[in-house]
């Protein structure tokens, strides 16, 4: 089915997720990486990353990235704060709302990938939409 066009739109909603763990202190795109999503053969727009932590954090980062085939490189990164939760309180999350011109277009096979700095368990959802 061909994409949207003439003002183009995302086609197909569409939830990329990983639950990512491993100690990752690297930025240059090496070491232990998760796929969160990879990009539609006629590309996919993201409009919003939710990091969900799955136990107790310590101060550290959450790296974000983009692999463009030959190479990674780091998108973003996102300071975590040291958080016990509780019945009372909530474990770390961190949004970033992607709407309008700033959301992240994915070509066709760029993939998004995701890394801790510490060895803590974290969900990264991506969510968006296929052309």
């Amino acid at each position: 089915m061909p994409a949207n066009t003439e003002p183009i739109f995302s086609l197909t909603p569409v939830i990329g997720a990983v639950v990512i763990s491993t100690a990752n202190t690297n930025r240059d795109g090496t070491g232990d990486l998760g796929t969160v999503i990879t990009g539609s053969t006629n590309g996919t727009r993201i409009t919003r990353i939710t990091i969900q932590a799955l136990e107790t954090t310590t101060a550290g980062m959450i790296r974000l990235y983009i692999d463009i085939g030959a190479t990674i490189h780091l998108w973003k990164e996102i300071a975590v704060t040291a958080i016990t939760g509780s019945a009372s309180v909530a474990e770390f999350v961190y949004v970033i709302s992607l709407v309008g011109e700033s959301a992240l277009v994915l070509p066709s096979g760029y993939i998004l990938l995701a890394s801790t700095h510490n060895a803590e368990d974290f969900n990264v959802i991506a969510e968006g939409g296929n052309y």
